[in-house]
Order: structure tokens, then C-alpha cells, then sequence
């Protein structure tokens, strides 16, 4: 069985039937029913996206400690 992808709507494109798709919305495709509208900037993976929306885990800041010489 063919894998599918998950890829989020940037740009509605016609879906047949005189429907087209909504702004946003996640779609299920295969790579080649996906490589035209990605290629054309109308679709993107799921993934990428939440990939690029989650904040970068921030470097652990060092305390600095001074000993007082007696």
C-alpha cells in the first residue's frame, strides 16, 4: 500500500466537481497527487509547518557563581 502524507492547504485549488478546497485545511495525498500544488506553492506538509511554528528549545543559561576568598 501506497504511504500518504498529511500537507495543509496555503492557496485553495479546484478538487473537481466545480469544489475547491478551503485555506488551512490538511489534506491526505500521495507524493505524486502532492508534487504539482507543491510545487505550484498550494500546498506544504503538515509537518514542515508545525516544525517551523515550534520554538527552538532555548540554550540553558549558566549561573554564575562567585566564591568570596576569605
Amino acid at each position: 500500500m501506497a504511504n500518504r502524507k498529511n500537507y495543509t492547504v496555503l492557496i485553495p485549488y479546484p478538487t473537481g466537481g466545480g469544489h475547491y478546497s478551503v485555506k488551512g485545511s490538511t489534506v491526505d495525498l500521495l507524493d505524486v497527487q502532492a508534487n504539482a500544488l507543491v510545487t505550484a506553492g498550494r500546498l506544504q506538509e503538515t509537518a514542515l509547518i508545525e516544525a517551523e511554528a515550534a520554538p527552538a528549545a532555548p540554550a540553558p543559561v549558566a549561573k554564575k557563581t562567585t566564591a568570596k576568598a576569605e
